[in-house]
């Protein structure tokens, strides 16, 4: 299905290759996926682009689109990783969201970890960049609001930020788990867009190997421009 499928490269050099995840794509099939033959994973998509094996250095939600780092080698992923869990790496997200956000907001709040029973601390630090109020009703109201919002999250849990808005009462548009679905429905009818509204931006870092600082940044994808002049963001 996804054979066309051809991914942006954003960054290369001898170590990693970094790529635009589109919605919709899962990084990589777990053994017992039942979807396998229905469609590639991103890893499958890379192997077809650049005939090349890669490792994925740090996950991105299936429904979330942005900026994913793999190895070139299995030999450079750990010190990769560590930039991970030692915070040395700086993930900046955007969403958009249901309602006038706070301007800034720390949520700390746990979040249930990959074994349901356990939840795990989890922070992410909040700033909203535009808010818009628009004339399309949404039940109960006779306008609509939304936010753009800029979404560091110092911890990386399964679901974090999706869980995180909705916890404040600000949901990601287009989350069809922790979203609204009067307000998805808005987009999708309005505007034509289902997508989750949650895009990994950008990734700043020190390089393990060169030492470079590092900054790379994920084009928008077109869902967000069509929104962006609809609410003249």
């Amino acid at each position: 299905m996804n054979s066309i499928m051809k991914l942006d490269v954003i960054y290369e050099d001898e170590y990693v290759l970094c790529v635009s995840k589109p919605n919709n794509v899962v990084v990589h099939h777990a053994h017992h996926s039942r979807n396998v033959a229905d469609e590639d994973s991103l890893l499958q998509i890379i192997q077809q682009q650049f005939n090349q094996k890669m490792y994925p250095i740090h996950r991105l939600d299936r429904k979330t689109s942005g900026i994913i780092l793999l190895s070139k080698e299995t030999k450079f992923v750990a010190k990769f990783q560590e930039l991970f869990t030692n915070n040395e790496i700086q993930k900046t997200y955007y969403g958009v969201v249901r309602g006038h956000a706070p301007e800034t907001k720390i949520i700390d709040s746990p979040v249930k970890g990959r074994d349901a029973n356990v939840h795990k601390d989890a922070e992410t630090h909040l700033s909203t960049i535009k808010t818009v109020t628009v004339n399309i009703p949404v039940k109960p109201y006779d306008t609509s609001r939304y936010s753009l919002v800029k979404l560091m999250p110092k911890t990386g849990r399964l679901h974090q930020l999706r869980i995180h808005m909705n916890k404040i009462s600000h949901p990601l548009i287009g989350d069809p788990k922790y979203g609204d679905k009067n307000h998805n429905m808005m987009f999708l009818e309005n505007f034509n867009c289902e997508n989750l509204f949650l895009h990994a931006r950008s990734l700043e870092f020190i390089h393990p190997y060169s030492n470079k600082k590092l900054e790379i940044i994920a084009e928008f994808p077109k869902d967000w421009n069509t929104v962006f002049e609809k609410f003249d963001w």
